[in-house]
């Protein structure tokens, strides 16, 4: 059984709505309830007590309907609120109308309360419903608002036609147009908001594209192989697969045989296309550029690393940062306070100025449709799912809203120098034979099978440069790697062997490594690697942007300084062991927001404890663990400061929606209280209220970030 479970809820439309959909499950008993009204997804615990029709029976009673998981469902479910809305369109035109035609029929009380009965009839059951439900939930939404207005519209309009029927006063109480207008223009409003969210969302839509595709699976048919086209959903581990130039790989998998050149943009970023020879992994829903192989199925569903990508962009996505916790505090107290506003209004015209029924209850009414709490609710998860959208699409993964906002805001970053900023491609300079009983090629055996066990990112190059000169390994056992000092391991005679750094076996020495037998050094190597060609503009595009840059290191002081002072680094430490880079962390945080930039597992701890981690593709799995932001193309670095600059241009888009929602709310429900705003002027504006603040986020997409 899944750890949790997800449905998409059909109705919602502004935070209060969320917050009452959480609300209601959480009384039945769900737990971890995650609730995101702007793409309709509900996200919570697997409970073994409660049935999937129990929640969804519990959804549909708060007063919101749960998707289906079949397309013809998926494809038709904006086509309600769209059929809604141009339905009542056309009974809302003619009665507008009467306004500026010169149809006397037109005019005609009973005529006009005909024409707005089936657009009312629509909005009290629309509205109406999740209203009333979000009342008994104690989260009164948006709909509480645009029902009592426009109800209250119809109702005076009602009234008036049944009292003065047949007499001139009943002109005076004809506002069916209000009523009918305010409904088709909140409904457009609907309309275009789930339209504009929907553009929100295109760059899980198209990671999820890739997922849809099909596999040439091989058969044995009477001895012979044979090819079947089947759908990758019925993909099974340990499957044969045929996969030709210009297909796309429909699951994960390792080469049998054959190779290629594979077009990985679509996961990593990486424009080059990457050479893949029988062994190697490939991903799925990348593409073969040319060349052909066979293949052995090693993860469908959701273990596949593309539904592993999907999966942690909608957490991200889900995950709120801290300037959205003032809207949504705003949004909480929001609807009873304009009630409140309006009844304040109503009085002060009807009562203290003397204004008429009319013109109080007009007054009124407009400061009920003219607020919106919606555009504040959608401020914050419309910029963080366009931006995290965006970041995927390069390569980039952020784990949620809260990381864009701390990485916005940092004020210190921190590299660890080994396959950092440096190619992590190590090859072996010199080797000194300490013990004159030991021989060179022995040593290297030693190193290459001590090596072989280390997820170190010195270790992984080593073994494949003493692989490729044909170094022979030796059996070992009870490998155990120590953190930030080497490796060490037993042979079959019982003889141990450690590999490391000086400062674990010989804290006098100058060479790289050093390799003890028995506790004894046998011998030293001096290994180095290449600086990246891209560190240097990297750390310059940070240290202009006011972001002090440090470095951590495990290397020898000599090393590390020269490293320093080429890429003119800030500030650094050398030879640092996992603890020392930890108080480092700590004592850069107090000053302000740090990120800590590392792949190995020496930068576990490290990544964990600043406020934002960045890791490497190629980082050991507790590395990418350990991080906030996972950098998929490992060969560039320039999408650290990408990364960067993304979290910072998401976040001035969250706080510009903000400004927008404050500001507009602000300065509309004065203008309405004071009579400067008809209610169909007051409907239309908050209508386009939350389109502009959408807009704004899906900016984001195309915007040039520098």
């Amino acid at each position: 059984m899944q750890e949790f479970e997800e449905i998409e809820v059909e109705g919602m439309t502004c935070a209060n709505c969320a917050m009452g959909v959480q609300k209601g499950l959480e009384k039945i008993g769900l737990e971890e309830v995650d609730v995101n009204f702007s793409t309709g997804e509900v996200r919570y615990k697997n409970s073994p007590k409660l049935s999937a029709e129990k929640i969804n029976k519990t959804v549909e009673e708060i007063g919101y309907h749960v998707k289906s998981s079949n397309t013809e469902e998926k494809s038709s479910t904006l086509s309600k609120i769209e059929k809604k809305f141009y339905f009542s369109l056309i009974f809302t035109i003619p009665l507008f109308a009467h306004m500026f035609l010169p149809f006397a029929w037109l005019h005609n009380a009973w005529v006009q309360l005909g024409l707005s009965l089936p657009v009312v009839f629509v909005g009290f059951f629309h509205f109406g419903k999740s209203a009333y439900h979000s009342l008994k939930n104690g989260v009164p939404n948006m709909d509480v608002l645009i029902f009592i207005g426009s109800m209250s519209a119809f109702g005076y309009s009602l009234f008036g036609t049944l009292q003065y029927m047949g007499t001139p006063e009943v002109a005076n109480y004809l506002f069916y147009e209000t009523a009918a207008t305010i409904i088709t223009l909140v409904l457009l409003g609907n309309v275009l908001e789930h339209r504009s969210v929907k553009q929100t969302t295109t760059a899980i839509s198209e990671l999820s594209e890739l997922q849809k595709n099909t596999a040439k699976r091989i058969i044995l048919v009477n001895g012979e192989e044979q090819i079947e086209e089947i759908d990758a959903s019925e993909l099974s581990i340990s499957d044969q697969l045929q996969v030709n130039e210009g297909d796309r790989i429909p699951v994960d998998g390792r080469i049998q045989k054959g190779n290629a050149k594979v077009d990985e943009s679509m996961i990593s970023g990486e424009s080059d296309a990457v050479k893949k020879d029988a062994g190697d992994k490939v991903v799925g829903g990348t593409i073969i550029q040319s060349g052909n192989f066979q293949m052995i199925v090693t993860a469908v569903g959701k273990d596949t690393v593309l539904s592993k990508i999907i999966d942690l962009v909608k957490k991200a996505q889900a995950d709120k940062p801290e300037i959205q916790r003032l809207g949504d505090k705003v949004s909480a107290i929001f609807v009873p306070v304009v009630v409140g506003i309006a009844l304040l209004t109503f009085s002060i015209w009807y009562f203290a100025l003397g204004a008429g029924l009319q013109v109080s209850m007009m007054n009124a009414v407009a400061v009920l449709v003219i607020s919106c709490p919606c555009a504040m609710g959608l401020a914050t998860p419309t910029a963080v799912m366009v931006g995290l959208g965006r970041a995927a699409k390069n390569g980039i993964l952020i784990k949620g809203g809260a990381t864009v906002e701390q990485f916005a805001k940092i004020k210190h970053i921190v590299f660890d120098k080994t396959g950092t900023l440096t190619t992590g491609d190590f090859s072996i300079k010199s080797v000194e034979i300490i013990d004159p009983k030991v021989k060179e090629s022995e040593a290297l055996s030693i190193v290459y099978s001590l090596e072989k066990y280390s997820t170190h990112p010195i270790a992984k190059s080593l073994v494949k440069t003493l692989k490729e000169k044909g170094v022979k390994s030796m059996p070992l056992m009870n490998q155990e790697e120590v953190k930030g000092k080497g490796i060490q391991a037993k042979d079959l005679e019982d003889n141990f062997y450690q590999l490391g750094a000086a400062k674990w076996l010989n804290p006098n020495g100058e060479a790289s490594l050093y390799l003890s037998k028995n506790e004894q050094l046998i011998a030293a190597l001096v290994i180095e690697d290449e600086v990246r060609s891209d560190s240097k503009s990297m750390l310059e595009s940070f240290r202009k942007v006011g972001i002090t840059t440090h470095l951590l290191s495990g290397d020898k002081e000599e090393k590390t300084s020269k490293l320093a002072l080429e890429l003119g680094i800030d500030s650094y430490k050398a030879e640092q062991m996992p603890e020392e880079k930890l108080i480092e962390i700590e004592r850069l945080q107090n000053e302000g927001y740090t990120a800590m930039v590392g792949d190995g597992i020496n930068d576990a701890p490290a990544l964990s404890k600043a406020t934002v981690g960045v890791s490497l593709s190629n980082s050991t799995q507790i590395a990418i663990q350990s991080a906030q932001v996972i950098l998929l193309n490992a060969k560039s670095l320039k999408s650290i400061y990408e990364s960067f600059l993304i979290s910072k241009h998401t976040f001035l888009t969250i706080k510009q929606n903000l400004f927008w929602a404050f500001f507009y709310n602000v300065l509309a429900i004065p203008l309405a209280a004071m009579g400067y705003l008809d209610p169909m002027i007051a409907a239309l504006s908050m209508a386009f209220s939350d389109v502009i603040v959408i807009g704004n986020s899906i900016r984001l997409k195309r915007k040039k970030i520098e």
